[in-house]
């Protein structure tokens, strides 16, 4: 019986034999490692009548969270899933997440990592992920980079946290191309300076009230140019836990690298910190701030729950404004073998200058933010994770690839 369960576990969670490729590891290697208590399809007799290729992929699964970057070039795993999510409805998912090591002998303790995704839904959204942290084998470097290409219906409110919090519902086709490079040099133990990089296609189609734009234009394309200054000691880029990362990024957006109106500039901070509380269980702290002088164009707004790490539940785009700060505290609880558990709370605003902190009447409204999560390792310190949020007359569910923060 506890076979049975962890088979179906094994293959809800693997949803995708067709895309899967076959382990070039022989069925033998498979067999010997049955001492580790660990249960192979081939021991499971509910799947003797499977092909040998979704066998073969079931058991790179339950093999995933090992480390085998020392052993191949390119160590990949596929995934294909149902998904939801509030903006798009339902559609299915295909991810691809891999770990690699430019030289296989170096004495980095960590590799490094690519994660691809297409999504697609019922109702036309589309979104295709690239992202990634390429770690130099001198370990004094490290270049991080972030695409996404998508295409979302969404219901709209206006540009202003005013406007968000009095106008009736509207809707609006955006497709975005937004690019993001970071590169960092470590110039001590802990310290990196760096060079950030943002380019940024948005065009907003079929808009059912274009009055909600206050006169600015439907479509921009922007280019920024910025300096990454970062205090970093945690254990693991992907899934830390301990120490601490402190980053700051002033970055430029001339007027020449775009069609915005006119220069403008943003400022972002943000801080984490990660420790052990008991058994198995690591506290996250997670403190953002994002300031964008007031001639951005609406495009670079910050939109709370934009990027499914801060104030997972809220809608994309229900509360906009120029600026944003957010934190939150996480519990991270290892449960069973690769399973774990979260649960969070935090909170956030969104404002058009810092000048409203200092006027009562006008002073930004914070909105509260809490919810709960479960784990899944599916590759070395990569984790699958499902939240679902809670707010301010919200909730929703979050499916991702890493941990938020």
């Amino acid at each position: 019986m506890r076979r049975f369960f962890i088979s179906l576990i094994v293959c809800l969670i693997s949803a995708a034999p067709a895309i899967a490729t076959p382990e070039t590891e022989p069925d033998s290697i498979s067999k010997s490692n049955k001492s580790d208590n660990t249960v192979y399809t081939d021991s499971i007799g509910l799947l003797d009548w499977s092909p040998k290729i979704l066998r073969e992929y079931l058991n790179s699964l339950i093999r995933g969270n090992i480390d085998r970057t020392r052993e191949r070039k390119f160590d990949v795993s596929f995934g294909l899933s149902p998904s939801y999510t509030r903006e798009a409805s339902f559609g299915i998912g295909a991810m691809c997440t891999g770990l690699y090591r430019m030289d296989r002998n170096d004495t980095l303790p960590q590799p490094s990592d690519v994660f691809a995704s297409l999504n697609a839904s019922l109702n036309g959204f589309f979104v295709f992920t690239l992202k990634g942290n390429n770690l130099f084998p001198d370990n004094k470097s490290r270049l991080s980079y972030k695409m996404e290409i998508y295409r979302k219906r969404l219901d709209f409110w206006g540009i202003t946290s005013e406007a968000t919090a009095n106008n009736p519902k509207s809707k609006y086709d955006r497709r975005q191309i937004d690019l993001q490079l970071e590169y960092v040099y470590r110039l001590t133990h802990n310290l990196f300076l760096g060079l950030h990089l943002r380019s940024d296609y948005t065009d907003a189609r079929e808009m059912k009230n274009p009055e909600y734009l206050l006169g600015e234009h439907a479509q921009y394309y922007v280019t920024g140019i910025g300096v990454q200054i970062e205090i970093d000691s945690r254990d693991n880029l992907i899934t830390p836990t301990r120490g601490i990362r402190i980053a700051y990024t002033p970055t430029i957006f001339p007027k020449f690298l775009g069609n915005a109106p006119s220069f403008f500039n943003s400022h972002q901070l943000i801080v984490n910190g990660y420790c052990g509380l008991w058994r198995d269980a690591v506290g996250a702290f997670d403190f953002y701030a994002k300031i964008n002088s007031s001639k951005a164009p609406w495009t670079m707004r910050e939109m709370v729950a934009s990027d499914g790490i801060r104030m997972r539940g809220y809608y994309m785009g229900s509360y906009i404004d120029n600026s944003q700060v957010a934190s939150q505290f996480e519990i991270r609880q290892h449960l069973w073998r690769r399973l774990g558990a979260t649960a969070w709370v935090g909170g956030a605003t969104v404002f058009s200058s810092l000048k409203e902190f200092k006027e009562r009447e006008i002073k930004p409204e914070w909105l509260p933010n809490w919810g709960l999560g479960l784990r899944f390792e599916f590759k070395h310190n990569v984790n699958v994770r499902i939240d679902y949020g809670f707010g301010r007359h919200t909730s929703g569910l979050v499916f991702a690839i890493g941990e938020a923060f």
